[in-house]
């Protein structure tokens, strides 16, 4: 495994970015161009699970990314949200939704996973050696 110098190098991150764009150009078509607010609430939300990663990674201490990492984790429900009003008003397919779901839940895991790793590490540090 190679080290992690930037955020850029995080695969949470570049999942995310790749969700960002299916999203951006799912959004450009059917009934989610002309709803404007449920277009832009899904478009700020996908976007928010890549800038709260990146700002939480930048911020070089495991409880400061971990705190990000919960909000990148709450972006991430929020989109899961606004994919079923999506497919309930027809503005995505049952194989679009499927898709957006998929790379969704695999973000949350891994985001989940990341949370834990952090804690982990901190409660291990936390711990005092016994003589």
């Amino acid at each position: 495994m190679s080290k992690i110098e930037r955020f850029e190098d995080l695969l949470i991150w570049q999942k995310a970015r790749a969700l960002v764009r299916d999203i951006y150009r799912i959004t450009e078509s059917k009934g989610f161009g002309r709803d404007y607010g449920l277009k832009d609430q899904i478009r700020r939300a996908s976007v928010s699970i890549m800038l709260n990663t990146a700002e939480g990674f930048a911020r070089q201490t495991n409880k400061e990314f971990g705190r990000f990492l919960f909000m990148s984790h709450g972006s991430v429900a929020e989109v899961q949200s606004i994919l079923y009003i999506a497919l309930d008003l027809n503005y995505v397919s049952g194989e679009e939704f499927q898709i957006l779901y998929a790379q969704r839940d695999e973000i949350s895991r891994m985001i989940s996973g990341l949370i834990k790793h952090l804690n982990d590490s901190k409660n291990m540090s936390n711990q005092k050696s016994t003589p």
